[in-house]
């Protein structure tokens, strides 16, 4: 390939999948920086999140999508899906992920909405380290092979970094010509309102785990730097005062525990010291209002 030493090229690339696939692990472990949160429970990525990566005269912009799944019961759902749908349009390559050798209802659901374009489609297939038989393996790279063709097929695990070069690589090779379509320093497009949101978030439902509902949302009502020490005021929503009861936890302990860990991580991300004020308040069936789904930054 003579490629001229000042020719650039960037391109935009979708992390497909239905929920729970690794999708924003993986985004983490390309860019070396947390910037999508992650989570052992569905649907914990919400909005579409772009991470940016310079390499030289190649710009590689990811592109971290909600899981797709079938069943709506919600406008937040419906959201969700139309955010990982609206991906497909605007994006160069598509990375289709999936895990292991197992394969479900939305992962076709997923497979079919993408036989509808014509636009590069590399399989990822995560958590590879976990399948023991590698011949299972191999038989199930061939079954989703016969479904559709791929530009490229790569085995790996987004939490150890096994093999992300190798995708890194392929999708490379696809990157048109283009001028860089971000400064060479920039990680992501979004604000650190938004990625403080998100880490009050992922906090939530990791230390909840199964007892946090899943109609929880976090804004973000003041963020200020004042004499080297970052001040954030945020308001967790909830649905029901039962809900409530569970994120405070008894004498606060709950709410204390999650503010903590919030903190450490804001600190890391953010390079500053940060005092957290965290907020509990009942907003009844917010998930179908489309008016504070839109305050809470959720917008078709």
């Amino acid at each position: 390939m003579n490629n001229n030493s000042n020719d650039t090229y960037a391109g935009y690339i979708a992390i497909l999948g239905r929920t729970n696939v690794g999708k924003s692990t993986l985004l983490n472990q390309i860019l070396g920086k947390k910037i999508s949160i992650t989570a052992d429970k569905a649907q914990t990525t919400r909005h579409k999140i772009l991470g940016v990566k310079t390499v030289d005269n190649y710009q590689a912009v990811y592109v971290d999508t909600p899981g797709i799944h079938k069943k709506i019961d919600s406008k937040l759902n419906s959201y969700m899906n139309q955010e990982a749908f609206s991906a497909f349009g605007d994006v160069d390559v598509i990375i289709f992920m999936v895990v292991g050798t197992i394969w479900q209802d939305e992962d076709e659901f997923v497979l079919e909405a993408l036989s509808k374009l014509e636009k590069p489609v590399i399989l990822a297939i995560n958590k590879v380290d976990l399948v023991p038989q590698k011949e299972k393996l191999l038989g199930y790279i061939k079954k989703i092979s016969d479904k559709r063709e791929f530009v490229a097929i790569v085995p790996l695990s987004a939490e150890k970094g096994t093999n992300i070069e190798a995708l890194e690589g392929e999708v490379k090779k696809l990157l048109p010509k283009n001028p860089l379509f971000f400064p060479v320093s920039q990680q992501t497009d979004r604000d650190d309102k938004f990625l403080a949101a998100e880490i009050i978030r992922e906090k939530l439902t990791r230390f909840l785990g199964q007892e946090l509902p899943y109609a929880v949302s976090v804004m973000i009502d003041q963020m200020k730097l004042k004499k080297d020490i970052l001040n954030v005021v945020a308001t967790i929503y909830v649905e029901r005062r039962g809900q409530k009861i569970i994120i405070i936890g008894k004498g606060g302990e709950v709410l204390k525990k999650i503010g903590m860990l919030a903190r450490r991580d804001m600190e890391d991300l953010f390079a500053h010291k940060v005092f957290l004020q965290l907020w509990v308040k009942v907003k009844n069936k917010w998930t179908n209002d489309d008016k504070l789904l839109q305050q809470m930054g959720y917008r078709n």
